[in-house]
């Protein structure tokens, strides 16, 4: 599954066909994510990162893929580890390798380490070790440089002041040596995309809507030369991922804009299946009005 998985984003880098990719922050988002996908042919990715096990309800990569192992249909979703960070949101170390281990070691389609809030030098040089280490299963592996702010605590400085500063957007020069260096498959980038809140009262509310710089995104794409990746992307505004998805974003991540559905739904019913309907009718909207991706499996195989 993992070559298909660096086929598809192949193409879609090329091709201008964009991948969402859709994160469980409970295991009983896993059916509505998975069904949604199959139901309107289009080829997604379900996701799983550390912050929704620490700070939510996923319990663990092996619960996750456990899941998934019994809703998706492989031909249409894929299973991404996201944000394995060497240093997390909180400040503190933590052991990446197993997590990533643990991931390899269940069948894991791609896999992502986040080390950007290390110095340059050390990114370089432990997304170049994990590169390696997946490799050896032709597992694609996605890096981060630059800061895709929203996942710290306490509140993030005003949108507008971050946007026109350029605060945190991944520098063109750092991008090209990372790459050349890491030999990393895919590279999420900061160009004005923020991360939905993890933590406290923020996280139950409508994220900012968030601009992109597509200036900024086309030298990303010159330099790099490998499919690039959003996250945040929960409140981007659509006409501007509709021209990134022209000037080399390949996947999208969406975590909040369904993780806050579910939630709401359970906390008014409590009950799972209307809030997993929520889920669904959440992502056929966003597939299908807002990104316009369905049916875009039968896009990717030709």
């Amino acid at each position: 599954m993992s070559r298909r998985v660096m086929d598809y984003m192949k193409k879609a880098y090329e091709r201008g066909i964009l991948i969402p990719a859709f994160n469980a922050a409970y295991p009983e988002m896993v059916k509505p994510i998975c069904e949604a996908l199959k139901m309107l042919g289009t080829y997604g990715m379900l996701e799983i990162s550390r912050p929704d096990i620490e700070k939510f309800g996923a319990e663990s990569f092996t619960v996750i893929y456990n899941e998934y192992k019994k809703y998706a249909d492989p031909d249409f979703v894929s299973i991404h580890q996201d944000h394995v960070p060497v240093i997390d949101e909180d400040g503190i170390r933590v052991d990446y390798k197993s997590l990533l281990e643990e991931a390899l070691s269940l069948g894991f389609d791609s896999v992502m380490v986040d080390g950007s809030r290390l110095p340059l030098d050390e990114n370089i040089r432990i997304t170049r070790e994990v590169a390696g280490m997946a490799h050896l299963t032709s597992t694609p592996v996605e890096a981060e440089l630059g800061a895709v702010l929203g996942h710290e605590s306490g509140p993030l400085p005003p949108y507008e002041e971050l946007f026109d500063s350029g605060k945190g957007f991944t520098s063109p020069e750092d991008a090209e040596r990372f790459v050349k260096e890491t030999g990393v498959d895919w590279l999420s980038v900061a160009v004005g995309n923020i991360h939905g809140a993890i933590t406290g009262s923020a996280k139950d509310e409508k994220k900012v809507e968030a601009r992109l710089n597509i200036d900024h995104l086309k030298k990303l794409r010159k330099v790099t030369g490998v499919p690039l990746v959003l996250h945040g992307g929960s409140g981007v505004q659509r006409e501007y991922i509709l021209e990134a998805v022209k000037n080399g974003l390949a996947k999208l991540n969406i975590g909040t804009e369904i993780r806050q559905v579910y939630e709401k739904k359970l906390r008014e019913t409590n009950n799972v299946e209307k809030a997993q309907e929520e889920v669904s009718k959440a992502m056929e909207y966003l597939i299908v009005e807002y990104y316009g991706v369905k049916g875009s499996k039968s896009l990717l195989d030709k």
